[in-house]
């Protein structure tokens, strides 16, 4: 959408601290972010993803250089337990973030 109207209002610079923080924190700039708030839209924050994103990624890496390998003919089976384990964990931890972000609404 484009941007074409400027709008000006007068807080506290308290409550403007607020705002940049709160902005900086959605990754988003002030004027998105108060946008958003203003018009209903539920701006949602959650931090603990960096770690679990980072062992998806590993576990995908792994999954694919042994699709690799299995087309090559230079691996006809292997035991995923390992994988299947990890992917467990994986899932509690979003399932645990999932719980602390309804209960901080």
């Amino acid at each position: 959408m484009n941007k074409d109207t400027t709008f000006s209002i007068r807080i506290a610079s308290s409550d403007l601290d607020t705002i940049r923080k709160k902005a900086k924190q959605a990754h988003l700039s002030q004027s998105d972010y108060v946008t958003r708030c203003c018009l209903g839209r539920q701006v949602v924050v959650i931090e603990d993803l960096k770690e679990v994103a980072k062992q998806l990624r590993a576990i995908g890496n792994n999954l694919n250089q042994l699709t690799l390998l299995a087309n090559m003919g230079r691996v006809s089976a292997t035991n995923l337990d390992s994988a299947t384990q990890a992917l467990a964990e994986i899932s509690a931890a979003l399932r645990e973030i999932q719980e602390r972000g309804r209960w901080n609404r």
